[in-house]
């Protein structure tokens, strides 16, 4: 054995010279979950090699570079990719101790490198390397030239670029002005730079580094849809095509992306535009708060709830009508705000719509357009205007435990007052009916024919139907003063419709009485009498109208009296 070895090795046994055993790690990122952690550490994969991640205390998930076997080599690591600018500027050297279990690379470690127990007695270690100085990239004399060399579409991008990070407001137009350069201000100070307010040939080239890993992640790509004559740029990797229904060009979410996206084609105008837009609000897809507007040639929607957010936007071109759909989780609102800004300024409207597909009978129904489940209410029964501002008087268990009340599926409603099984409604914009109701002042015959109009199929049909029956006595069964019992085939849409005689008075409303758990013969019905109307109405501030009387209308005006007085209430959670 040489001396030298021996030497060693006697140095090794003392303790004198034993070797550091302390490991190091370069950390480059803190994600907030562990889907985003692992996504970033796949980017960080292409191009370095030892990109490792764990769990730390907080519930975080860290990126680290290494091991290294000391410090000074983790710390001339760190240097060197600070410089080269792969690495954010904020990283910074670590040891094991805040790492718990390793998650990258898939099939890596269990955990962290436990920490070594210290040496007995102190290790010879070498002095760590001077710090090299920073480089020097450009002075701002010298930015500012290389400046000079860029194209206007290469500024646009530049501002792009600052806009997409959430530093540049205004217009991309290429030019540098004072807005500009105070965006890229903040971007310096942002990453770690002096302010200047002139970026460096490098700083450039990691802002669109950084703009174009951010698209990448997004997938955003053209997609060309021949066959609905569509142009747009859309993120396609978080979303795959799904089918064709008419009107959209409907796309799922990816890889539990949580992303769905329409593409909206049809032919038509202005007409067929704002009537697109009454039919979306209808969807589930477009929560009901959130802004709407509406343009001339244009429209967006906007819905939010706790559990997705949407942006619809569409325009009429050319005699088409034809727009998107984007459908996301709340969590992701801000990344898609920038995706909603480029699907809109990019969309381009070319010859060609879809055209429907009839042959399709098996999904098509009242739940369902083009596929997409429509919005419905928890129940809807009928009711009757009663002044000339719009008040509606109904059934009391219409609009019992509701969320919300419309009339006709578009009006807001609020409930004023409720009781005797009654409930009086009115519209919170202003309304004026085509007519309302005139109560009769007198009970009627026996035997003498009634007729009952109300959505008798709960809102399938667009207006209401007339039910003729017979007024078969004026009391209820269990000699009920307040109600009149009829001879009647409705349905319990019709509830909450008015009774009206033959000159089109009102002597009622249809009542859902409640017959102690009897099974009624079917034609067997009850309607509250117009005085018991007439007495809530008036307690309530409302002046009931009373009927002069007439002579016996044709059928075909009956029907258009009780048409024009008779509402759908639909009651909603």
């Amino acid at each position: 054995m040489s001396r030298s070895i021996l030497a060693a090795v006697l140095l090794c046994s003392s303790g004198l010279l034993a070797p550091a055993l302390a490991q190091s790690y370069v950390q480059v990122e803190a994600l907030p979950n562990l889907r985003e952690a692992e996504a970033r550490a796949r980017a960080y994969g292409s191009e370095l090699r030892n990109v490792n991640g764990f769990r730390l205390s907080t519930g975080w998930y860290a990126l680290a570079l290494g091991p290294f076997a000391n410090e000074a080599q983790a710390r001339a690591r760190l240097l060197e990719l600070r410089r080269a600018g792969i690495i954010p500027r904020d990283s910074y050297v670590s040891d094991t101790r805040p790492y718990g279990q390793q998650f990258w690379p898939v099939g890596g470690a269990v955990t962290a490198p436990a920490p070594q127990p210290e040496p007995e007695a102190p290790a010879v270690v070498e002095a760590p390397a001077p710090t090299p100085a920073p480089e020097i990239d450009e002075t701002p004399r010298q930015a500012r030239a290389s400046e000079g060399l860029l194209s206007r579409d290469q500024r646009k991008e530049l501002q792009t670029a600052m806009q997409w990070f959430g530093f540049y407001k205004a217009a991309i137009d290429g030019s540098f002005g004072r807005g500009t350069r105070g965006s890229m201000a903040q971007w310096q100070e942002a990453n770690g730079y002096p302010a200047t307010g002139i970026l460096t040939t490098r700083q450039r080239g990691e802002l669109l580094d950084s703009y174009q890993g951010a698209l990448a992640e997004l997938g955003l790509g053209v997609v060309d849809e021949e066959q609905a004559g569509i142009e747009i740029t859309m993120p396609i990797g978080l979303v795959e095509f799904d089918r064709y229904e008419y009107p959209f060009v409907q796309y799922s979410e990816r890889d539990g992306s949580g992303i769905e996206a329409l593409l909206i084609s049809q032919p038509g105008d202005a007409d067929t535009l704002f009537g697109l837009y009454e039919i979306m609000q209808t969807l589930e897809i477009v929560p009901l708060e959130g802004e709407r507007s509406k343009g001339r040639r244009s429209f967006t929607l906007t819905g939010q709830n706790d559990e997705i957010h949407s942006y619809t936007y569409a325009r009429t071109e050319g005699g088409y009508v034809k727009g998107f759909t984007l459908v996301y989780p709340p969590a992701r609102a801000d990344e898609m705000a920038r995706v909603i800004e480029i699907m809109q300024d990019t969309l381009v409207i070319n010859e060609g719509t879809l055209t429907p597909d009839l042959s399709d009978e098996a999904a098509q129904g009242v739940d369902l357009l083009s596929g997409l489940d429509v919005r419905q209410p928890k129940q809807a029964r009928s009711g009757f205007y009663v002044d000339g501002r719009g008040r509606v008087l109904t059934t009391a268990d219409a609009v019992e435990s509701c969320g919300r009340v419309t009339l006709d599926d578009s009006i807001e409603a609020t409930v004023t007052a409720t009781g005797d099984g009654l409930a009086l409604l009115e519209p919170t914009t202003s309304l004026v009916p085509l007519n309302y109701a005139r109560l009769a002042a007198s009970i009627g015959r026996l035997r003498s024919p009634v007729a009952v109009a109300g959505y008798s199929y709960e809102g399938q049909l667009q207006a209401p139907t007339l039910t003729y029956g017979t007024l078969q006595d004026i009391k209820g069964l269990g000699g009920e003063q307040e109600l009149k019992r009829l001879e009647l085939a409705s349905l319990p849409g019709d509830v909450g419709g008015p009774v009206l005689d033959m000159t089109g008075a009102v002597s009622g409303m249809l009542a859902d009485h409640d017959a102690q758990g009897r099974a009624l013969p079917g034609g067997v019905k009850f309607a509250l009498k117009a005085s018991v109307l007439a007495t809530f109405l008036s307690e309530n501030g409302v002046v009931a109208a009373a009927s002069e009387g007439g002579p016996r209308l044709a059928p075909e005006d009956l029907a258009v009296l009780g048409t024009d007085m008779t509402v759908l209430v639909s009651c909603w959670d």
